[in-house]
């Protein structure tokens, strides 16, 4: 099947966006060294803190951000500045309290980046009552950064894609038939599970270079901006990427995707 040029030029920009550098790269340019020297300044138990409060921040965020979301919206474009802002003023307070704050102020700014990622889906004209453009929402937190056991073939989009089909679809189904996802739901919990585990590298590159004490308060909030902006971007290409799947075939834009 041809594609219309502006179709393929929608799916170049969308894949310059997935298959970006990624978070680490545009912290890294932001400091002006290697984010090493953070993760050295966290204290030892901060792997089970970011574990755990990732899994409590997207459930807080299914709840609270995508099932209350109005299905349709004004105009054509996403109010990305205006999350941007909002999220930096939570950053504020992480960076100034540091580590200690991560169970309180992540799931506020995560709940904040659902409700852009949301907008953002709506903007690529997809319905947000859709179970599963619901569930897709939460599948961008998975986006852009490889899991605990991945090594670097197996993070590219589709293959990420690939790996939660089974609970994207499973998740979807069970929204749909029930109207909303219980917190406790075995369908939720193995979705959360899995994407918690690639977000939780996204989450653990912010703590590291929110730990460098020069940056204190006015860094977190620009490392919180640059947090937001990657998760933006990762929802914008998966939601081109979606809408031009429903217009020519899941197929039929892999192909095309791979080749480009």
């Amino acid at each position: 099947m041809d594609i219309l040029a502006k179709d393929l030029d929608d799916l170049k920009y969308a894949k310059s966006l997935l298959e970006n550098l990624g978070l680490a790269a545009k912290i890294t340019n932001f400091l002006g060294t290697p984010l090493e020297k953070g993760f050295d300044l966290l204290p030892a138990n901060w792997a089970d803190v970011v574990s755990s409060s990732t899994r409590k921040a997207l459930l807080v965020a299914v709840d609270s951000a995508i099932l209350t979301l109005k299905s349709k919206r004004e105009g054509d474009h996403s109010a990305n500045t205006l999350h941007k802002i909002m999220v930096a003023g939570s950053g504020a307070v992480g960076g100034f309290c540091g580590l200690p704050a991560l169970p309180l102020e992540l799931p506020v700014s995560t709940t904040i980046m659902m409700r852009s990622i949301a907008d953002i889906a709506r903007s690529e004209d997809h319905l947000i009552s859709d179970p599963l453009v619901k569930v897709a929402c939460i599948e961008v937190f998975s986006l852009g950064g490889p899991g605990a056991n991945d090594d670097a073939v197996e993070t590219g989009y589709f293959t990420v894609r690939s790996g939660l089909a089974k609970s994207v679809s499973e998740a979807a189904r069970y929204l749909a038939k029930n109207g909303l996802i219980e917190k406790n739901s075995p369908v939720l919990i193995k979705l959360i599970s899995q994407i918690a585990s690639r977000f939780g590298i996204q989450v653990s590159e912010k703590m590291a270079a929110q730990a460098i004490p020069v940056l204190g308060a006015a860094g977190g909030a620009i490392i919180n901006t640059l947090f937001m902006d990657h998760f933006q971007s990762m929802a914008r290409g998966h939601f081109t990427v979606l809408r031009l799947e429903k217009k020519y075939g899941a197929d039929t834009i892999k192909q095309v995707y791979m080749m480009l």
